[in-house]
């Protein structure tokens, strides 16, 4: 017997609850075109160097490489998330402690730069650390 397409699967989060890995993909794709914008110029001179070892020990255009790569790490991420809170039964035990690992790298960086937009990303990663419901225990 298969289950109409609206129909929860069972020890699936419940749609409802499974927004944080979507939250956290919204985040990184604000991230990365606030990168292409605001570091437009370094972007540019990153392609103009022909992009294989352009940033050399440019302090400036190696924080705007990171910049860009983390929007694409933690987009992988908010994926990996968004996958796992549509899994079957262990998706719930597999988010708490990787919503702890996304919790402390957020306050890392909020320690390291509390004007930024790691803010953003802190209601996704308390959420993911809370204890799993009774409901999504199979």
């Amino acid at each position: 017997m298969t289950l109409p397409p609206s129909a929860p699967r069972r020890g699936a989060v419940p749609r409802r609850r499974a927004w944080k890995g979507l939250w956290l993909v919204a985040v990184a794709a604000v991230h990365t075109v606030f990168a292409a914008i605001v570091f437009l110029p370094q972007w540019q001179d990153i392609v103009r160097r022909g992009v294989f070892d352009s940033v050399g020990s440019d302090p400036l255009r190696g924080a705007v490489a990171w910049f860009g790569l983390f929007g694409a790490a933690l987009a992988l991420l908010g994926w990996a998330i968004v996958l796992l809170e549509r899994s079957p039964a262990p998706a719930p035990t597999a988010l708490r402690p990787l919503g702890m690992g996304v919790l402390a790298l957020t306050l890392l960086g909020l320690v390291l730069m509390p004007a930024s937009g790691f803010w953003l990303a802190l209601p996704a990663a308390l959420a993911l650390c809370r204890r799993t419901p009774q409901a999504w225990r199979s």
